[in-house]
């Protein structure tokens, strides 16, 4: 057992969350999208996932091709690189978006409007098959069918992962999906 204490600012809110964490015994299956817009993008993400493997957040990652991608909702902006990464996490869903937070401060994410830039920004998609409604934390993520920058890279890597509020998957939902945004696959990752 650890002890986990750390100020999390979410939301404008700041919370002091000072509590036992034990790993839960079943490991889940989750689906991550990372992206950046700001500084270094590769760089910021490439840190991200780095801190995930590091502090044995997620084990046993598989990381989809870098995509680039037009910004959305507030479209006067740079373009975004995004990811999808899926993993094992023994963190509960909330332990996990509290350590997702956890690395954008520490990648210098500001709080900024929504859709507007982001230095580092890590939503969860899937967490399992659960669905969760909370103040904090809304899974399946509820924008993902709708996006085709997360649902892109994430078919590249779990095509058959199910979103439960849908019954379908990544891969059924991108075929659905009516997001025109520009998405565009980068060869290689970027420097």
């Amino acid at each position: 057992m650890s002890w986990l204490i750390s100020k999390l600012n979410f939301r404008g809110k700041r919370i002091l969350i000072n509590k036992s964490v034990q790993k839960k015994e079943k490991s889940e299956v989750v689906l991550l999208s990372l992206g950046s817009n700001l500084g270094s993008k590769s760089e910021n993400i490439k840190k991200a996932i780095e801190f995930l493997k590091e502090r044995q957040i997620l084990e046993d990652i598989q990381v989809s091709s870098f995509y680039e991608t037009e910004p959305v909702g507030f479209k006067n902006q740079p373009d975004f690189l995004n990811v999808a990464i899926i993993g094992r996490t023994n963190l509960t869903a909330d332990e996990l978006l509290h350590e997702c937070k956890n690395i954008e401060k520490e990648l210098g994410r500001k709080e900024r409007p929504r859709w507007h830039e982001r230095e580092i920004d890590l939503d969860i998609i899937l967490y399992g098959k659960h669905q969760i409604r909370s103040e904090t934390l809304s899974v399946p993520h509820p924008q993902a069918e709708n996006r085709k920058f997360v649902l892109l890279p994430a078919n590249e890597i779990a095509p058959k992962m199910v979103f439960p509020n849908k019954n379908k998957t990544v891969g059924e939902l991108l075929a659905d999906c009516k997001d025109n945004a520009k998405v565009t696959k980068l060869p290689i990752y970027p420097d």
